[in-house]
């Protein structure tokens, strides 16, 4: 089976030790990005895992995005559902196309991709095994939340963010841990962009609550 691209144009690179349990990183890029960008940090990260890296839908003056916004910060809520549905479908043809386990893809967004990733988790409920959200704002608040008892969330943050305030990201974790997850927040002395301390927490996160192996 093959997926069109018209659904997700993406890329898939299969764990280089592929066994029944094996996890699938879900790389989802910040604006402007492809499908191409995150893949050496989804190495960097779980060097066991398949990657499965889309690039978004959406185009804001030519650069790819995973849902429409309005000004920045100001989200457009309808896209939101109808992007992160369609997310939600891509994985389950997915799993099928490429023969991975559906119940062990672990989102690792940023920026724009943690949204979206976010967003899956709050409006279609534990259908993540977990997600290390990098530099995440709220996308929406559905009603009702989802019940996500248990999922491990690691949320990291930059002190210095000019695009993300510190308030933001502690409301997006109080209102995942209202959903029952399990959250861990990390805010560092750092901006938007990523650093090697956010690879280096990620791969810890993964490593200490063994959900990649």
């Amino acid at each position: 089976m093959s997926i069109p691209d018209n659904f997700f144009i993406h890329r898939f690179e299969p764990s280089p030790t592929p066994e029944a349990t094996s996890a699938t990183l879900l790389l989802l890029h910040g604006t402007g990005g492809n499908e191409h960008d995150l893949i050496p940090l989804g190495r960097e990260l779980l060097p066991s895992a398949a990657l499965l890296s889309p690039r978004g839908r959406v185009l804001e003056r030519g650069m790819p995005r995973f849902f429409r916004r309005f000004a920045e910060g100001v989200f457009d809520i309808d896209d939101i559902k109808r992007q992160a549905a369609a997310l939600n479908d891509f994985l389950d043809a997915a799993a099928t196309a490429y023969g991975f386990n559906r119940q062990r893809v672990i989102a690792v967004g940023y920026s724009n991709g943690a949204n979206i990733a976010a967003a899956l988790l709050l409006l279609h409920g534990a259908v993540l095994a977990g997600a290390i959200l990098l530099r995440p704002m709220v996308p929406l608040i559905p009603e009702p939340l989802p019940d996500l008892a248990g999922t491990p969330v690691l949320v990291l943050a930059g002190k210095r963010d000019a695009l993300v305030t510190t308030a933001e990201t502690e409301r997006l974790t109080r209102l995942l841990e209202t959903t029952g997850a399990n959250v861990t927040l990390h805010i560092l002395e750092q901006g938007h962009h990523l650093s090697q301390e956010d690879i280096s927490i990620a791969r810890e996160w993964l490593q200490m609550r063994d959900i990649g192996s």
